[in-house]
């Protein structure tokens, strides 16, 4: 679902890519213009080891300058004007602070 919405460009006409491989992982979707890496967490990631390993991948991926963004299934199917509005929110922040630069 949130794919539709990301796909082609329509977000601002950044390109974003659906499940990228970068550094050890395979991510939902990532935009390297934005530095941005979006997850959607399905109900296994309602247990604690997950939990952990959820963390310890952002981390990482936080390390290399990548900003993370978690939503959950639930989120994505029944609150999508949220969850855009959210990644809208990034968006307009990132580009914002390359035009202060």
């Amino acid at each position: 679902m949130l794919w539709k919405e990301l796909n082609n460009r329509q977000m601002y006409g950044y390109d974003f890519h659906r499940q990228k491989p970068l550094l050890n992982y395979i991510v939902d979707f990532y935009c390297y213009e934005l530095n941005l890496v979006i997850e959607i967490d399905g109900q296994y990631h309602n247990h604690e080891e997950q939990d952990q390993a959820d963390l310890l991948r952002d981390k990482e991926l936080e390390s290399h300058d990548l900003k993370v963004l978690r939503f959950t299934e639930m989120e994505v199917r029944k609150d999508m004007v949220n969850v855009l509005r959210t990644i809208e929110q990034h968006v307009l922040e990132y580009t914002n602070g390359l035009s202060k630069e």
